[in-house]
């Protein structure tokens, strides 16, 4: 059959049409999001010319160069765990096909000093290594031959925080393609304005870029079954679209029940959805009350946090979600409901761990301001870091304090999580006249313990007196909290206050809506009296009985946030004392002492929990005529002697194993009304706990016998409890114990390692060095929680800590996990 060639050319023609209009349509509607994390090079070192670099490394993301290039003492720092910092390079090539959409590359976090460039064109700086950012590629991307991103990390002042940073593209990178007309990064804020029964009303508030008069929003609200439970038009209102929802049979976000919902929303250009985006939120209510405390939907919640830092022990500042998510349950096990993101932006994937796991956050910006704070070389409280090596945040806080901030709100605003902005963290301690005015106001006052003077009319006379009348302090904090109301007025503004009847009268406390108290107990009762339309929170405290009482005794406290709630690297020294174990979980993610003396607080399961200390180290000791005295023992120089009132008490072990005779003091942790303690099924005494009312730690001493050593708790004369420590021999072999699988079997597994004897009982009074071998899975690192421990984590033996250690592991998908643990 012969046919027109003016009729095939014309088919043809209305075929490549119809193929290239269907490919538009497709990649119209088609927003990708793609995390871009695999396959980068890395080069650490001053790079010239990238093409002279005959070795760049492989490496995945997130990247933290840090915690791999390991402890050292030589050009590192007791502030930041004597770790190195320097300059990093990481390129990466890749391909994309012109399909006429915009594409966009986002930064979760990169420490720090980032510059980027896109085939050779320079994108841009983020000074800030805590701050997600994001850069728009389009325009730069080759067509045909691959692109090359290429990011430069400047670490070289690796003593520019007062505790372990990281080093790297230390978080996650994502690659987003869509439609030129589409919704912008962070630019969807969901807000509950009004909840009355089970109906709440929603407000969808989207930003869309390059739009028109063709352009609308559609919006639907999605429950966690998928079902759509409210859907809108969005209207146009000052070049953004606002759509208000009612959603009837609300389900609230709490911390029992964290209800989330989805809010998709969909742009068009007329008929044709051009993009779609899914922000996950929660409704619930939150505020703040100048006499009982903090309410989440209409239910007076007593806040019961911890400071949190980013880093996570042998994985350093690089943390998957599903550690994250380990890391949580293990607070939430001991009772916290709460979270202070200290002193910096935190990760994108630990906000989402607490929205889904019902943690309130406090979302904090700033550690320092313009006026650096003091960084220890050798060891805490040296401050002797001086120079470049110590140039940090403050030196551009000016340029960047504005879009940093802005950035974390527009980024977290969805978060039903985040309850509370902190604008900054003991910033007094940078504004000498502080100090000055409290020394002249309170010369006998050391700072801890004794209320200082309050009386507003005095505190405001010496304050001018000393600065003349105007404080910078004051008015940078207010600029900082109009910045946080130029984008969101439903959250309060607070900041770690360390000379609250100062701020009072400063304006420092004016400019946010909950004053935070830094460990000032002392001054709860008088700022309430002075002041009693102030709000106050504890902000930071001591992990102590005195200061849970202080708080819980006190309806107008809103809670408190103990330092801190898991073993951070860095703020430490001398060598090798990498960091700080004064937390309610050790580096490795073990419970501490305090983490099981606190769960006997923050929770009502009934508990016990016991350790020893030989009499003659303990910081206990008794006397038939007088009982039982404490003495408290300061931290020994060189370091800051006042470092023990963060410490827990001194000496004591949890094991029993002594010699025999021995003086030994047992101390009982416990929430039940009488404790008893048994040796080999022998009563040494039962005792009531509110006879230890001063600490809540019963205590014995007794002489040493081996044997069974067995704690009872009774409630109403009933046994509720009962914890036993066995005297154990030397260690023969290490068991296994899966601490943590993440549900979805996408992430580390956490296991740890238990020393045993041969009649398989716990080893917590030797240690031996442990080689790892498993099939089936990668070992990625290992950790003994010590603080330290300054060994090499990326490497397959680890030499335990109390008997134990705990590995990350990454399972090979479909093959069986092989673990064998060799004993040296």
């Amino acid at each position: 059959m012969i046919m027109n060639v003016e009729r095939i050319m014309q088919y043809l023609s209305s075929l490549c049409l119809g193929i290239l209009l269907i490919g538009c349509q497709q990649a119209e509607v088609s927003r990708e999001e793609t995390l871009f994390n695999d396959d980068w090079e890395f080069f650490l070192g001053q790079l010239i010319d990238n093409e002279q670099i005959t070795y760049w490394a492989n490496v995945d993301l997130p990247h933290d160069w840090s915690i791999r290039e390991s402890y050292q003492q030589e050009q590192t720092a007791a502030s930041t765990g004597f770790v190195p910092g320097g300059v990093g390079w990481y390129r990466k090539q890749f391909s994309l096909a012109d399909d006429g959409r915009d594409t966009r590359i986002i930064f979760d976090g990169v420490y720090c000093n980032a510059e980027v460039w896109i085939n050779g064109h320079h994108l841009g700086i983020r000074s800030s290594g805590y701050s997600s950012f994001e850069y728009d590629l389009t325009t730069y991307l080759n067509d045909a031959a691959p692109n090359e991103l290429l990011v430069k990390v400047d670490h070289s002042a690796y003593v520019d925080a007062r505790w372990y940073t990281g080093s790297g593209i230390y978080r996650n990178v994502h690659l987003v393609r869509a439609h030129p007309t589409h919704l912008t990064t962070w630019g969807t804020k969901i807000s509950t304005t009004k909840i009355e029964g089970q109906k709440a009303m929603v407000v969808i508030d989207a930003s869309v870029t390059d739009m028109d008069d063709n352009t609308t929003v559609k919006v639907e609200v999605v429950d966690a079954q998928g079902t759509v439970v409210a859907q809108a038009d969005a209207e146009q209102r000052d070049g953004r679209f606002v759509a208000e929802l009612q959603v009837g049979q609300a389900q609230l976000w709490g911390l029992l029940s964290p209800h989330l919902y989805e809010a998709v929303v969909q742009v068009y250009q007329g008929d044709n959805e051009i993009d779609r985006k899914a922000h996950p939120f929660g409704i619930r209510r939150a505020r703040f009350d100048a006499d009982q405390g903090f309410f989440l939907n209409g239910e007076n919640i007593k806040i019961k946090g911890v400071n949190l830092h980013h880093d996570a022990g042998a994985l350093g500042a690089a943390v998957p979600k599903s550690v994250w998510e380990y890391r949580v349950a293990q607070l939430q096990s001991i009772g916290v409901n709460a979270i202070r993101m200290s002193h910096n932006p935190h990760s994108v994937e630990l906000m989402e761990v607490c929205d889904e796991m019902g943690m309130l956050v406090m979302d904090e910006f700033f550690d320092e301001w313009h006026s650096p704070k003091g960084k220890s070389l050798v060891y805490l409280g040296d401050n002797a870091a001086k120079g470049a090596i110590a140039e940090g945040y403050s030196e551009v806080f000016f340029e960047w304090a504005e879009r940093d901030l802005k950035d974390l709100i527009r980024r977290d605003y969805n978060h039903p999580s985040v309850v509370m902005w902190s604008i900054g963290n003991e910033i007094e301690w940078t504004f000498p006249d502080y100090s000055k005015a409290f020394a002249i106001l309170n010369p006998d006052n050391a700072g801890y313990g004794d209320t200082p003077e309050f009386d507003p009319k005095r505190v405001k006379a010496v304050f001018d007196s000393v600065t003349g009348g105007t404080d910078s302090l004051a008015i940078v904090a207010e600029q900082l909290s109009r910045w946080v109301r130029e984008e969101d007025t439903t959250r309060a503004i607070t900041c770690g206050s360390v000379r609250p009847a100062i701020a009072a009268v400063s304006g420092y406390a004016d400019a946010v809506d909950v004053l935070g108290f830094n460990y000032r107990a002392e001054c709860y009762d008088a700022a309430h009296e002075t002041y009693p339309d102030m709000k106050i929170i504890g902000s930071e405290n001591w992990g102590t009985y005195s200061e849970w009482t202080s708080v819980n005794s006190r309806p107008f406290v809103a809670g408190m946030f103990a330092w801190t709630g898991f073993a951070y690297m860095g703020e430490a020294g001398p060598w090798p004392r990498k960091g700080l174990n004064i937390s309610f979980f050790d580096f490795a993610g073990f419970k501490t002492p305090r983490g099981h003396f606190f769960e006997c607080l923050w929770r009502d399961e009934p508990k016990v929990y016991a350790v020893t200390a030989r009499a003659d180290e303990s910081e206990y000791s008794y006397d038939e005529g007088s009982g039982w005295q404490f003495d408290m023992q300061m931290t020994p120089a060189p370091v800051w002697s006042q470092l023990r009132r963060w410490e827990w008490y001194q000496n004591i072990h949890p094991h029993w194993n002594y010699q025999r005779g021995e003086s030994v003091i047992v101390q009982a942790y416990s929430n039940c009304e009488e404790v008893e303690l048994l040796l080999n099924g022998e009563s040494l005494g039962r005792k009531k706990r509110s006879d230890f009312s001063d600490d809540n730690i019963v205590k014995w001493q007794v002489p040493f016998d081996a044997g069974v050593l067995t704690v009872h708790g009774y409630i109403a004369g009933q046994l509720a409890d009962e914890y036993v420590l066995e005297t154990a021999s030397n260690p023969v072999c290490a068991v296994s114990e899966i601490e943590f699988r993440p549900q979805d079997d996408d992430g580390l597994w956490l296991i740890a390692l238990q020393l045993v004897d041969e009649k398989g009982r716990a080893v917590s009074h030797q240690e031996r060095e442990l080689t790892v071998i498993i099939e089936g899975a990668k070992l990625v690192a290992v950790d003994n929680g010590w603080e330290q421990n300054v060994s090499d984590h990326f490497q397959s033996k680890v030499t335990t800590h109390e008997g134990r250690a705990m590995l990350y592991v990454n399972p090979v998908s479909g093959a069986a996990m092989d673990l064998n643990v060799v004993v040296q």
